[in-house]
Protein backbone atom coordinates (compact mmCIF):
# COMPACT_ATOMS: atom_id res chain seq x y z
CA UNK A 1 0.00 0.00 0.00
CA UNK A 2 1.36 3.44 -0.99
CA UNK A 3 2.37 5.84 1.80
CA UNK A 4 2.78 8.80 -0.55
CA UNK A 5 0.67 11.88 0.16
CA UNK A 6 -2.38 11.75 -2.07
CA UNK A 7 -3.24 14.35 -4.68
CA UNK A 8 -6.52 15.37 -6.25
CA UNK A 9 -5.96 15.70 -9.99
CA UNK A 10 -8.26 18.44 -11.30
CA UNK A 11 -8.96 18.66 -15.02
CA UNK A 12 -11.13 21.53 -16.31
CA UNK A 13 -12.60 20.48 -19.65
CA UNK A 14 -14.39 22.47 -22.32
CA UNK A 15 -15.39 20.75 -25.56
CA UNK A 16 -12.15 18.72 -25.67
CA UNK A 17 -13.40 15.15 -25.30
CA UNK A 18 -10.90 13.36 -27.60
CA UNK A 19 -7.99 15.09 -25.83
CA UNK A 20 -9.58 14.45 -22.42
CA UNK A 21 -9.87 10.75 -23.18
CA UNK A 22 -6.16 10.56 -24.09
CA UNK A 23 -5.26 12.51 -20.95
CA UNK A 24 -7.27 10.23 -18.69
CA UNK A 25 -5.81 7.16 -20.37
CA UNK A 26 -2.31 8.46 -19.58
CA UNK A 27 -3.38 9.01 -15.97
CA UNK A 28 -4.84 5.53 -15.58
CA UNK A 29 -2.07 4.03 -13.43
CA UNK A 30 -2.01 7.14 -11.19
CA UNK A 31 -5.70 6.92 -10.31
CA UNK A 32 -5.18 3.63 -8.45
CA UNK A 33 -2.03 4.69 -6.61
CA UNK A 34 -3.44 6.81 -3.81
CA UNK A 35 -4.56 9.72 -5.99
CA UNK A 36 -7.96 10.70 -7.34
CA UNK A 37 -9.19 12.43 -10.49
CA UNK A 38 -11.90 15.08 -10.73
CA UNK A 39 -13.01 16.33 -14.14
CA UNK A 40 -14.96 19.59 -14.21
CA UNK A 41 -16.79 19.34 -17.53
CA UNK A 42 -17.99 22.77 -18.63
CA UNK A 43 -20.94 22.82 -21.05
CA UNK A 44 -21.11 19.06 -20.52
CA UNK A 45 -22.23 17.29 -23.70
CA UNK A 46 -24.03 14.01 -24.08
CA UNK A 47 -23.20 11.42 -25.32
CA UNK A 48 -19.51 12.43 -25.15
CA UNK A 49 -19.56 12.92 -21.37
CA UNK A 50 -21.45 9.63 -20.92
CA UNK A 51 -18.74 7.83 -22.91
CA UNK A 52 -16.03 9.31 -20.66
CA UNK A 53 -17.95 8.26 -17.55
CA UNK A 54 -18.32 4.68 -18.82
CA UNK A 55 -14.70 4.29 -19.90
CA UNK A 56 -13.22 5.86 -16.73
CA UNK A 57 -15.59 4.93 -13.87
CA UNK A 58 -12.93 5.80 -11.28
CA UNK A 59 -13.05 9.47 -12.38
CA UNK A 60 -15.40 11.87 -10.63
CA UNK A 61 -17.09 13.71 -13.50
CA UNK A 62 -18.73 17.01 -12.53
CA UNK A 63 -21.16 17.99 -15.27
CA UNK A 64 -21.51 21.76 -15.35
CA UNK A 65 -24.10 23.15 -17.82
CA UNK A 66 -22.31 26.49 -18.36
CA UNK A 67 -18.71 27.54 -18.98
CA UNK A 68 -17.70 29.18 -15.72
CA UNK A 69 -14.08 29.76 -16.71
CA UNK A 70 -10.86 27.99 -15.80
CA UNK A 71 -10.33 29.57 -12.37
CA UNK A 72 -13.89 28.81 -11.27
CA UNK A 73 -13.50 25.27 -12.57
CA UNK A 74 -10.34 24.75 -10.54
CA UNK A 75 -12.03 26.02 -7.40
CA UNK A 76 -15.04 23.77 -8.02
CA UNK A 77 -12.79 20.75 -8.42
CA UNK A 78 -10.79 21.66 -5.31
CA UNK A 79 -13.96 21.74 -3.21
CA UNK A 80 -14.55 18.08 -4.05
CA UNK A 81 -11.60 16.89 -2.00
CA UNK A 82 -9.43 17.73 0.99
CA UNK A 83 -6.31 15.85 -0.03
CA UNK A 84 -3.00 17.60 0.77
CA UNK A 85 -2.17 18.40 -2.86
CA UNK A 86 -3.99 19.56 -5.99
CA UNK A 87 -2.58 18.75 -9.40
CA UNK A 88 -3.98 20.90 -12.20
CA UNK A 89 -3.74 19.20 -15.59
CA UNK A 90 -5.11 20.53 -18.88
CA UNK A 91 -7.18 18.03 -20.85
CA UNK A 92 -4.87 18.40 -23.86
CA UNK A 93 -2.00 16.85 -21.91
CA UNK A 94 -0.43 13.41 -21.99
CA UNK A 95 0.93 12.80 -18.51
CA UNK A 96 4.15 10.85 -18.15
CA UNK A 97 4.00 7.74 -15.99
CA UNK A 98 5.05 8.51 -12.42
CA UNK A 99 4.68 12.28 -12.75
CA UNK A 100 2.14 12.66 -9.94
CA UNK A 101 4.22 10.63 -7.50
CA UNK A 102 7.40 12.45 -8.49
CA UNK A 103 5.86 15.90 -7.94
CA UNK A 104 4.17 15.00 -4.65
CA UNK A 105 7.31 13.31 -3.33
CA UNK A 106 9.40 16.38 -4.13
CA UNK A 107 7.06 19.02 -2.71
CA UNK A 108 6.49 16.98 0.47
CA UNK A 109 10.20 17.44 1.23
CA UNK A 110 10.11 21.21 0.69
CA UNK A 111 7.60 22.71 3.07
CA UNK A 112 8.09 26.31 1.94
CA UNK A 113 7.08 25.50 -1.65
CA UNK A 114 3.48 26.27 -2.55
CA UNK A 115 3.56 25.33 -6.23
CA UNK A 116 5.78 23.08 -8.31
CA UNK A 117 5.61 22.33 -12.01
CA UNK A 118 7.38 20.03 -14.48
CA UNK A 119 9.05 20.84 -17.76
CA UNK A 120 6.31 20.86 -20.40
CA UNK A 121 6.99 19.59 -23.89
CA UNK A 122 5.16 20.38 -27.10
CA UNK A 123 3.94 17.54 -29.31
CA UNK A 124 7.17 17.80 -31.34
CA UNK A 125 9.32 17.43 -28.22
CA UNK A 126 10.38 21.08 -27.98
CA UNK A 127 10.24 22.78 -24.59
CA UNK A 128 7.34 25.10 -23.75
CA UNK A 129 8.06 28.31 -21.91
CA UNK A 130 5.98 27.27 -18.91
CA UNK A 131 8.21 28.86 -16.25
CA UNK A 132 8.10 32.63 -16.37
CA UNK A 133 8.81 35.98 -14.76
CA UNK A 134 5.89 38.13 -13.70
CA UNK A 135 4.84 40.22 -16.72
CA UNK A 136 6.02 43.75 -17.26
CA UNK A 137 6.14 46.09 -20.25
CA UNK A 138 8.69 43.83 -22.00
CA UNK A 139 6.28 40.88 -21.98
CA UNK A 140 4.16 42.36 -24.78
CA UNK A 141 7.07 42.07 -27.22
CA UNK A 142 9.12 39.26 -25.64
CA UNK A 143 6.61 36.94 -23.99
CA UNK A 144 6.26 33.22 -24.62
CA UNK A 145 4.16 33.55 -27.78
CA UNK A 146 5.47 36.89 -29.08
CA UNK A 147 6.97 37.38 -32.52
CA UNK A 148 10.35 38.38 -31.10
CA UNK A 149 10.61 35.22 -29.00
CA UNK A 150 9.69 33.02 -31.96
CA UNK A 151 12.15 34.68 -34.34
CA UNK A 152 15.00 35.40 -31.90
CA UNK A 153 14.46 33.10 -28.90
CA UNK A 154 17.87 33.88 -27.44
CA UNK A 155 17.36 37.63 -27.14
CA UNK A 156 17.84 39.15 -23.66
CA UNK A 157 14.22 40.28 -23.24
CA UNK A 158 12.80 36.83 -24.00
CA UNK A 159 15.33 35.21 -21.67
CA UNK A 160 14.21 37.63 -18.98
CA UNK A 161 10.56 36.65 -19.44
CA UNK A 162 11.35 32.93 -19.79
CA UNK A 163 14.14 32.42 -17.24
CA UNK A 164 14.14 28.61 -17.41
CA UNK A 165 13.97 28.07 -21.17
CA UNK A 166 17.67 27.14 -21.39
CA UNK A 167 17.95 25.78 -17.87
CA UNK A 168 19.93 22.62 -17.10
CA UNK A 169 17.58 19.63 -17.16
CA UNK A 170 18.44 18.35 -13.70
CA UNK A 171 18.21 21.25 -11.22
CA UNK A 172 15.14 22.86 -9.58
CA UNK A 173 14.73 26.57 -10.29
CA UNK A 174 12.81 29.17 -8.30
CA UNK A 175 10.63 31.17 -10.70
CA UNK A 176 7.90 33.79 -10.42
CA UNK A 177 5.15 31.63 -11.87
CA UNK A 178 4.45 28.49 -13.87
CA UNK A 179 1.71 27.56 -16.29
CA UNK A 180 -1.53 26.19 -14.89
CA UNK A 181 -1.45 23.58 -17.65
CA UNK A 182 0.36 21.37 -15.14
CA UNK A 183 0.99 22.61 -11.62
CA UNK A 184 1.00 20.80 -8.29
CA UNK A 185 -0.32 23.01 -5.48
CA UNK A 186 0.02 22.50 -1.75
CA UNK A 187 -3.52 22.51 -0.35
CA UNK A 188 -2.54 24.66 2.63
CA UNK A 189 -1.15 27.31 0.29
CA UNK A 190 -4.21 27.13 -1.98
CA UNK A 191 -6.56 27.65 0.95
CA UNK A 192 -4.38 30.35 2.50
CA UNK A 193 -4.75 32.64 -0.52
CA UNK A 194 -8.37 31.75 -1.22
CA UNK A 195 -7.81 29.61 -4.30
CA UNK A 196 -7.96 30.94 -7.84
CA UNK A 197 -9.35 34.41 -8.54
CA UNK A 198 -12.56 33.72 -10.48
CA UNK A 199 -12.45 37.23 -11.90
CA UNK A 200 -10.05 35.73 -14.44
CA UNK A 201 -12.25 33.81 -16.85
CA UNK A 202 -9.38 32.43 -18.92
CA UNK A 203 -5.62 33.07 -18.97
CA UNK A 204 -3.31 34.78 -16.46
CA UNK A 205 -5.08 33.29 -13.43
CA UNK A 206 -1.98 31.15 -12.87
CA UNK A 207 0.30 34.21 -12.83
CA UNK A 208 -2.03 35.96 -10.41
CA UNK A 209 -2.22 32.86 -8.20
CA UNK A 210 1.56 32.45 -7.99
CA UNK A 211 1.96 36.17 -7.28
CA UNK A 212 -0.44 35.96 -4.35
CA UNK A 213 1.39 32.88 -3.11
CA UNK A 214 4.70 34.75 -3.24
CA UNK A 215 3.22 37.65 -1.30
CA UNK A 216 2.07 35.12 1.32
CA UNK A 217 5.59 33.70 1.62
CA UNK A 218 5.39 30.59 -0.58
CA UNK A 219 7.90 29.61 -3.28
CA UNK A 220 7.11 28.53 -6.83
CA UNK A 221 9.58 26.00 -8.25
CA UNK A 222 10.15 24.60 -11.74
CA UNK A 223 11.44 21.03 -11.96
CA UNK A 224 12.95 20.47 -15.42
CA UNK A 225 13.98 16.91 -14.50
CA UNK A 226 10.28 15.92 -14.51
CA UNK A 227 8.48 16.20 -17.83
CA UNK A 228 5.00 16.01 -19.33
CA UNK A 229 3.50 16.73 -22.74
CA UNK A 230 1.07 19.59 -23.30
CA UNK A 231 -0.34 20.06 -26.78
CA UNK A 232 -1.97 23.38 -25.92
CA UNK A 233 -4.80 25.51 -27.22
CA UNK A 234 -7.36 22.75 -27.81
CA UNK A 235 -10.20 24.21 -25.74
CA UNK A 236 -9.61 27.72 -27.08
CA UNK A 237 -9.96 26.41 -30.64
CA UNK A 238 -13.71 26.02 -30.02
CA UNK A 239 -14.07 29.76 -29.34
CA UNK A 240 -10.98 31.37 -30.83
CA UNK A 241 -12.12 35.00 -30.87
CA UNK A 242 -13.61 34.78 -27.39
CA UNK A 243 -10.42 33.17 -26.07
CA UNK A 244 -8.28 35.90 -27.61
CA UNK A 245 -10.50 38.56 -26.06
CA UNK A 246 -10.34 36.79 -22.69
CA UNK A 247 -6.54 36.73 -22.89
CA UNK A 248 -6.37 40.51 -23.22
CA UNK A 249 -9.08 41.20 -20.62
CA UNK A 250 -7.23 39.02 -18.14
CA UNK A 251 -3.92 40.70 -18.94
CA UNK A 252 -5.49 44.06 -18.12
CA UNK A 253 -7.02 42.71 -14.91
CA UNK A 254 -3.62 41.35 -13.86
CA UNK A 255 -1.97 44.71 -14.48
CA UNK A 256 -4.57 46.70 -12.53
CA UNK A 257 -4.63 44.22 -9.68
CA UNK A 258 -0.88 44.07 -9.05
CA UNK A 259 0.60 47.29 -10.44
CA UNK A 260 1.98 49.86 -8.04
CA UNK A 261 -0.06 53.00 -7.41
CA UNK A 262 2.13 55.12 -9.73
CA UNK A 263 1.98 52.46 -12.46
CA UNK A 264 -1.80 52.30 -12.26
CA UNK A 265 -1.88 55.88 -13.52
CA UNK A 266 -0.96 54.31 -16.85
CA UNK A 267 -4.04 52.08 -16.83
CA UNK A 268 -5.79 53.94 -19.69
CA UNK A 269 -2.72 53.58 -21.90
CA UNK A 270 -2.37 49.90 -21.02
CA UNK A 271 -6.03 49.33 -21.83
CA UNK A 272 -5.73 51.03 -25.23
CA UNK A 273 -2.53 49.13 -26.03
CA UNK A 274 -4.10 45.79 -25.15
CA UNK A 275 -7.21 46.56 -27.21
CA UNK A 276 -5.05 47.51 -30.17
CA UNK A 277 -3.02 44.32 -29.77
CA UNK A 278 -6.23 42.27 -29.66
CA UNK A 279 -7.56 43.74 -32.92
CA UNK A 280 -4.22 43.34 -34.70
CA UNK A 281 -3.81 39.70 -33.66
CA UNK A 282 -7.44 38.88 -34.44
CA UNK A 283 -7.02 40.28 -37.93
CA UNK A 284 -3.80 38.32 -38.49
CA UNK A 285 -5.38 35.10 -37.24
CA UNK A 286 -8.43 35.54 -39.46
CA UNK A 287 -6.22 36.24 -42.47
CA UNK A 288 -4.20 33.12 -41.80
CA UNK A 289 -7.33 31.00 -41.48
CA UNK A 290 -8.70 32.40 -44.74
CA UNK A 291 -5.41 31.60 -46.51
CA UNK A 292 -5.43 28.06 -45.13
CA UNK A 293 -9.05 27.53 -46.16
CA UNK A 294 -8.31 28.63 -49.71
CA UNK A 295 -5.55 26.11 -50.26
Amino acid sequence: MSTRPGATIVIVNYESYPELRNCLASLGPESVAGHEIVVVDHVSREPAADAIAREFPEVRLLRVPANEGFAAGVNRGARESHRPYLLLVNPDSVVDAGLVDALTDWISRHEDVGVVGPRLLNADGSVQGSARKFPDFTTAVAGRSSWLTKVLPGNPLSKRNLPAIDAPPDAPIDVDWISGACMLIRRDAFDRVGGMDEGFFLYWEDADFCRRLKEAGWRTVYLPQITSMHIGGRSSMHAADASLAAFHRSAYRLFVKHASAPARLLSPLVYVALRARFFVIRRLVRARRAAEASR
